[in-house]
């Protein structure tokens, strides 16, 4: 369950005449979040992102908090990177790290030209049973990490919605169809300017088990939606808000901060 949601938490993240990044030109920027139900934060994140020669790296932590910490304490790091393609970024690296409760979990993924080269769970994932769907060599062809998937490449705001983000965990193989959006005014400490929100549906592919109520739930009743915002000139948009209906209710993720270092 904890992936699960994991997965979908860190999912909120073209053409040849998108601007380029400038050579030697370095942007960083620094976005701390929180997640919330019911108004109750129950984790923290933080990430610094930059970008270089058309390169990009993402570093950040993420932790429970408040109710949450007193069931289940839960700490995390990620790290990502890659370049900054032409039409989406294309991932090279990722690796998570994560400790909840006694579990201990590491997951590192290589990517070449889009495609997953390697991937290395430690300790190993166990062995699944028959009603397990299993990956295909096809589905880890053109996809990207969690975290790579929210960075978004478009030439303004009316064109970050209408497309489908594939995305791979380590585990699971899972797609994210932006729909129709709409663009309205947002203020953060660190950006006060447009944001555009995307209506969302997540689909499963494989890399889960059938019948999950919780996953079933998610790919046939939720609603989510993701509002995106400017990364500064590097012509990336990245989520600053988030819904996700849950079977016990909506989990929100908001932007606490939103700014260049």
């Amino acid at each position: 369950m904890k992936r699960l949601y994991g997965f979908i938490l860190l999912a909120l993240a073209t053409s040849s005449g998108l601007p380029a990044l400038a050579q030697a030109k370095e942007e960083t920027f620094h976005g701390d979040y929180a997640v919330s139900y019911l108004g109750l934060t129950l984790a923290r994140s933080s990430f610094i992102t930059t970008f270089k020669d058309d390169n990009f790296s993402v570093s950040g932590s993420l932790s429970s908090a408040g109710l949450a910490e007193l069931f289940d304490s839960t700490r995390g790091t990620i790290v990502a990177s890659g370049s900054v393609g032409k039409a989406a970024p294309l991932p090279m690296a990722f690796a998570t790290d994560y400790v909840s409760g006694r579990k201990k979990q590491r997951t590192e993924i290589r990517f070449s030209r889009g495609n997953v080269s390697d991937t290395v769970n430690n300790p190993p994932l166990k062995k699944r049973g028959k009603d397990w769907v299993p990956l295909k060599d096809a589905d880890l062809k053109s996809v990207a990490d969690p975290i790579s998937a929210t960075l978004i490449r478009a030439k303004n705001l009316s064109e970050v919605c209408g497309r489908t983000v594939k995305i791979y965990d380590g585990e699971m193989r899972a797609d994210l169809a932006l729909g129709a959006g709409s663009i309205t005014p947002f203020s953060v400490q660190g950006y006060k300017g447009d944001a555009v929100t995307c209506s969302a549906r997540f689909v499963p592919v494989s890399g889960y088990r059938k019948g999950r109520r919780a996953l079933e739930f998610l790919r046939d009743k939720s609603k989510i939606t993701i509002a995106f915002a400017p990364l500064g000139t590097t012509g990336i948009y990245a989520p600053i808000y988030a819904t996700v209906g849950t079977e016990i209710g909506t989990i929100t993720v908001k932007a606490r901060r939103f700014e260049a270092k």
